[in-house]
């Protein structure tokens, strides 16, 4: 009997629903409640359940284990009460411009709210029954300082989690608190394993674990460093958040309504070392790549895909425009982004085994042309301040270094310091989201004078935020002066025309 007959039109998708497994939904190949759980994951956004849960609900169809994964909102209550009603189950949409996949997955066990009972994330966290922590918690969420990766001890959160270990707010507090836990009751370790968009994504957590436990205690810190392990980890499919309109098109076609749907793109990687302390999911027989070092497939994904992405998203809003494949059918965006890739990034890329990088770019521009996934450019601009670091400014590091050209990473730094003056070439509002909006903000009123923006000004006060340039890029008069440059032009000709000025300065040493 096909799915469709099965479940009301206006049925919430629950267990009651996998009654039928026809029907143009791919259903769990197992039964999700005879599954325990062996994962915590802080951070079950979009991203999660369209990517490591994903692989998870593979692993466990072939090969079964108690890897069901204990879901954790560190800030709201969204997505519990879009999955706890439909017993953790939730389905997957994988599009592309010519047809879309449905899937149910079923590797989520329930969701908790950490603000509403930080006690129960603490004691599934230290659980014996927990093996892996992992996390997607964005930039923000790791209490940093993006441009030199050390703990901000001046963190609300943090200064909270250090007053109060017992209740904390943060993934820092949270994590440290359990191993404290686990620690007490000699439990075994379990793998924290960071899937952010981070350089050295688990050296980096590692480190500020260590900083912040220290803080608390002296032995616990060194307890964490000698028996933690912190994989690094490399995480690749772009996952646009899900609209009213997308869970309306789910129900016509799938006859139920699934309040927790995701959609991604059809392309999906995940690189991990393969460093575990106490067991993990079968992931490398569903599509994973467990490798001894991970750094180049990390730094090539984020300055390759992460980079040209967010120059995009800047540029892109400025102009006019609302969604990624908008942008992909304007020209002078598309040799924008050649220029950006072939020219600058790829020259400072060691080349990750068996992945050639010029080939990689130019699939990388296929996959922003998917008109299908509506991919909103707010949505990536969103905590510019937090990701330009990783995303462009290494970069910039390697190419000054080398004393190659950088126009178009100083025209992408340009857009978003136009960015964040909050409003585009037509004079409509933005809405900026960024930890550092009101900072920026003021930095741009005081740089007016007589109702006119000093640029030269502008610039020097953005640079002045050493927490995003660090204390060596805001001193760099080359590149001050290119990112002056190229703001001028933004401000007084608008994007396109800027664009359009690039590709001819640059037409000689750019890829058609």
């Amino acid at each position: 009997m096909a799915l469709e007959k099965t479940i009301d039109r206006h049925k919430r998708l629950s267990a009651l629903a996998l009654a039928d497994g026809g029907g143009r939904v791919a259903m769990p190949r197992y039964a999700p409640a005879e599954i325990g759980c062996g994962i915590v994951h802080l951070g079950l956004g979009a991203f999660h359940r369209a990517h490591q849960a994903v692989y998870t609900d593979s692993a466990i169809a072939k090969f079964g284990g108690d890897w069901k994964i204990v879901g954790v909102s560190l800030r709201k209550p969204d997505v519990r009460d879009q999955l706890n009603p439909q017993d953790g189950l939730y389905t997957v949409a994988e599009m592309s411009d010519s047809v879309t996949d449905y899937r149910v997955v079923g590797s989520i066990d329930r969701v908790l709210v950490a603000p509403e009972d930080p006690r129960a994330v603490l004691d599934a966290m230290s659980s014996a029954d927990c093996r892996i922590v992992s996390l997607t918690i964005t930039e923000k969420g790791y209490c940093h300082d993006p441009a030199t990766g050390k703990l901000n001890t001046g963190h609300p959160g943090i200064r909270h989690d250090l007053e109060e270990p017992s209740r904390p707010t943060t993934a820092l507090g949270f994590i440290t608190e359990s191993l404290a836990l686990r620690r007490r009751d000699g439990l075994p370790v379990p793998t924290i394993l960071c899937c952010d968009n981070l350089p050295s994504n688990g050296d980096t957590l590692r480190n500020l674990t260590i900083e912040f436990a220290a803080l608390r205690d002296a032995g616990l810190a060194r307890w964490i460093s000698d028996s933690v392990p912190f994989p690094n980890s490399m995480v690749d499919r772009i996952v646009p958040a899900t609209q009213p309109e997308d869970i309306e098109a789910l129900r016509r076609v799938c006859a139920y309504v699934d309040e927790g749907m995701v959609k991604a793109e059809r392309f999906s990687q995940w690189v991990i070392e393969d460093r575990f302390a106490n067991g993990r999911p079968r992931w490398e027989a569903v599509g994973v790549d467990m490798v001894d070092e991970v750094e180049p497939f990390e730094i090539a994904k984020l300055r390759l895909l992460n980079g040209p992405h967010s120059a995009l998203a800047y540029l892109g809003y400025v102009a006019g425009y609302r969604y990624v494949h908008e942008v992909m059918a304007d020209r002078s965006f598309h040799h924008y982004l050649k220029g950006l890739m072939h020219d600058e990034i790829i020259p400072t890329l060691r080349q990750p085994a068996g992945i050639d990088l010029d080939e990689y770019a130019d699939s990388l521009i296929e996959r922003f042309r998917n008109s299908a996934l509506n991919h909103r450019l707010h949505q990536i601009a969103m905590d510019g301040s937090q990701k330009m670091p990783q995303r462009w400014l290494n970069t910039v590091r390697d190419l000054l270094q080398a004393g190659r050209p950088f126009e178009h990473l100083a025209l992408a730094i340009a857009a978003w310091i136009r960015y964040v003056m909050a409003y585009d070439d037509d004079g409509a509002a933005i809405e900026v989201q960024d930890p550092l909006a009101e900072t920026c903000k003021q930095i741009e009123q005081d740089s007016i004078e007589d109702n006119l923006v000093d640029v030269e000004r502008l610039v020097d006060g953005m640079f002045g935020l050493t927490a995003v340039f660090g204390e060596d890029l805001c001193r760099d008069a080359q590149l001050k002066s290119r990112v002056i440059y190229w703001l001028s032009h933004l401000l007084g000709n608008g994007v396109v025309t800027t664009l359009k000025l690039m590709a001819e300065a640059h037409g000689r040493n750019s890829r058609p």
